[in-house]
């Protein structure tokens, strides 16, 4: 035998030998129930085709259930500094204290298609106080494995057919349990997706059900890990019985872990074999109606939070570590009790108040005073209330708002605003006032008072409509703007469900920015306008549900139609006549998992225009301010020059926009860990002088920031490019 068919044989042996070992220890790793078939190769498309098919229908199987569930976490705090103070929606922690735990009984009611509910019934805590976003779970429980789009919407589900596109599929092993044969198949993202995760879920072959499951993903500023075992007999097979979810929180050399355990006890469940009858036609002969699907809030009065009253409440013991943490607390509070009664002067009274006054420079606060309402307000020195766009330049924008919930759901809501554009060097007040006296019919007087933008009068259409649309240009015109403080008072009532009408009166005090005698020969410095207004708003088909007293409208399945009309009247000194009408349409649609279309179609007039008025429109406006990315659903127009809103007595407009986890990143998957939505833009605009003007542009968001790139184009000729940024951290 030669030397090169010497070494093959060899070769050949040592290979044998290794396969026959490993074969071998995976089989006397086997426990008495389970034997390895196979290992790790890719899953037949006849096993997926299987696991798809069911998957479409298990989603369905449960229609209603409720249950009682425990969970359990433990905080720690791997390292922290001081930045940790400034996140806001962040716990409160004490000095030289790593170690936490907190405990929760809810009740959940489930209705399909994803109506979840969860009622706290009693807590048992060693936080010192706050709540922390980052950390709450409820997202976690809207984990129906078969279901499109997991935890809110925010994952893709690997087990539908489109998830295809996305996930790569591995047979892991096959075990024989029972009775049944159990695939153990491995999810691997074919992308660093944050809409993806990874890892593996056990299917049987009885019915092609998941019977656990063991996935990994990550989300902002939150990794998280999360395993799930089914339960066992025919009503709760589809359903999760016991979980544990890791969820890891890094920021700035922050890093904290929170450990879950949780525990789910089913009392009732109503599957699709069932007589069943969704909630939906239950209440009333309502179809609308999704009062049985919705649970009233918890009644904090009635919430337990005495230690020894949980202990009763508590279905599994704490271990000796666990313990531990709440005879430490308790330690502590005693001693800081002590100290407290022995040092506190009216000094340190006031201290302790300015601390307090320091912490609502960085924190955002949620105080509810008992007998007086509750107040909320983000942080006076937050950077991420700043954003930029091509048009309006840097401004910023701070928020307080004050509810006041009374008998019999009667509810008073006030909405401070204040900001300033830096570029334009203007600042920005309004007061947004709303007392609910029928909350059965949204019935309502509302007050919004302020200071408007900038505008210039009537007079200037004459100027424009001398000028041919082949030599316009805004330069050289006398523009005279005048400042502008507005008053609304109007009375809101839901005629029938999802059509309401306000009616009211819309005022305008305007005087002029420039009070020069040259201004002075122009035009009058001081304009008013006394508007009696009605708007009219209609969406078809709105669902909604009654908590107590109070309707809460849910969203609906049709367009949101608006008609919008005010007539001004020689009510005032300096005032004059006038007609306004407005009407528009708008929608948001979802095409499929995680994928939006959002429009927005609309057109107003001016009409009576005899005397000098103002070109202010309602819904086609400049917004100097921060919004929010999505505020004006649809978009608006990010590029168009704000000379334009008030240019004309007549528009019609149209803007959408497409929302998708994935469009042009594929090939750069390490972006796609980073970016959360890709966004698409389109817009058109007709008027005088722009027929059309039409501007797309393309978007990117993510946890940290959102960020858009816009063209826009007059005439068909291109005229603009310019981006738009918010700052979206702590926001979502």
């Amino acid at each position: 035998m030669n030397k090169p068919i010497k070494i093959y044989y060899w070769i050949n042996r040592i290979v044998w030998c290794i396969l026959l070992v490993n074969f071998s220890v995976r089989m006397i790793a086997q426990d008495s129930e389970a034997q390895v078939v196979i290992r790790k190769s890719f899953v037949p498309d006849s096993i997926l085709t299987h696991i798809f098919n069911m998957a479409s229908i298990h989603s369905e199987t449960v229609k209603e259930y409720n249950a009682e569930l425990y969970l359990k976490g433990n905080l720690q705090i791997h390292h922290q500094n001081r930045i940790i103070k400034y996140i806001p929606s962040m716990f409160r922690f004490e000095k030289g204290i790593s170690r936490y735990i907190h405990e929760s009984i809810s009740d959940l009611h489930y209705t399909a298609p994803n109506i979840y509910d969860r009622k706290i019934r009693a807590a048992s805590t060693t936080f010192p106080g706050g709540e922390s976003r980052f950390f709450d779970v409820i997202d976690f429980l809207k984990f129906n494995i078969y279901y499109p789009s997991l935890m809110g919407e925010k994952i893709i589900s690997p087990l539908t057919e489109q998830a295809r596109l996305h996930y790569r599929y591995v047979l892991d092993s096959i075990a024989f349990q029972g009775n049944e044969l159990l695939y153990k198949i491995g999810v691997i993202p074919r992308y660093g997706s944050t809409q993806l995760i990874g890892g593996a879920f056990w299917i049987s072959s009885s019915d092609w059900s998941v019977r656990s499951l063991d996935f990994r993903g990550r989300y902002d500023l939150i990794r998280f890990h999360l395993t799930m075992q089914m339960g066992e007999d025919q009503h709760t097979r589809f359903l999760p019985e016991f979980l544990t979810l890791d969820v890891r929180f890094k920021f700035l050399r922050n890093d904290l872990e929170m450990n879950y355990t949780g525990w789910m006890d089913y009392e009732k469940i109503k599957q699709r074999d069932e007589d069943y009858i969704p909630p939906i036609f239950l209440q009333n002969h309502d179809k609308y109606n999704l009062t049985k699907s919705y649970t009233l809030t918890c009644d904090t009065a009635r919430l337990i939070y005495d230690r020894k009253s949980f202990e009763k409440l508590r279905p599994i013991p704490l271990d000796a570590d666990e313990d531990s943490m709440y005879l430490a607390y308790d330690a502590r509070r005693m001693k800081n009790r002590e100290d407290t009664i022995e040092h506190t002067t009216r000094l340190k009274k006031g201290l302790v108040y300015m601390g307090q006054i320091g912490d609502a420079l960085i924190s955002s606060y949620n105080v509810d005073i008992s007998n007086v309402g509750n107040v909320t307000f983000s942080p006076l020195i937050n950077p991420l209330l700043i954003s930029y766009s091509h048009q309006n330049g840097i401004a910023y924008r701070q928020d307080f708002k004050y509810n006041r919930l009374f008998l019999n759901g009667r509810l008073l809501h006030l909405a401070p605003q204040i900001g300033y554009n830096f570029t334009k060097k203007e600042f920005y007040a309004k007061l947004d006032g709303e007392y609910v006296y029928n909350p059965r019919k949204h019935g309502s007087i509302t007050l919004n008072v302020g200071n408007g933008n900038r505008i210039y009068s009537s007079i200037v259409l004459d100027q424009l409509k001398n000028r041919p649309d082949s030599i316009f240009s805004f330069d050289g015109l006398e523009l005279d703007y005048f400042k502008d403080i507005y008053l609304n008072i109007a009375h809101n009532l839901e005629i029938i469900n999802g059509l309401t009408l306000w009616t009211g009166l819309s005022m305008h005090w305007r005087y002029a920015a420039d009070v020069s005698e040259e201004v002075a020969r122009r035009v009058r410095l001081k304009y008013n306008s006394f508007a009696p207004r009605v708007r009219i708003t209609w969406t078809p088909g709105m669902y909604y549900y009654m908590n107590g007293d109070r309707k809460i409208n849910v969203g609906s399945r049709y367009p949101t139609f608006v008609v919008d009309y005010e007539r001004g009247i020689r009510a005032l000194s300096y005032s004059g006549e006038y007609e306004r009408c407005e009407f528009s349409a708008e929608q948001k649609i979802y095409v499929r998992n995680l994928h939006t279309i959002a429009y927005h179609i609309g057109g107003g007039f001016f009409t009576n225009q005899e005397d000098m008025y103002f070109v202010d429109y309602v819904d086609f406006a400049n917004r100097n301010l921060p919004q929010g990315w999505n505020d004006d659903i649809g978009g608006t127009f990010q590029m168009l020059d704000s000379r334009w809103y008030n240019a004309s007595r007549h528009y019609f407009r149209g803007n959408m926009t497409y929302e998708t986890p994935f469009l042009f990143l594929y090939p750069v998957s390490r972006l796609l860990s980073f970016v959360q939505k890709e966004r698409l833009y389109a817009g058109i605009l007709f008027m005088p002088h722009l027929n059309p003007y039409v501007e797309i542009g393309y978007g990117v968001g993510t946890h940290l920031f959102d960020f858009g790139v816009f063209v826009g184009n007059e005439e068909g000729k291109f005229s603009s490019v310019g981006c738009k940024f918010t700052f979206e951290l702590f926001n979502k």
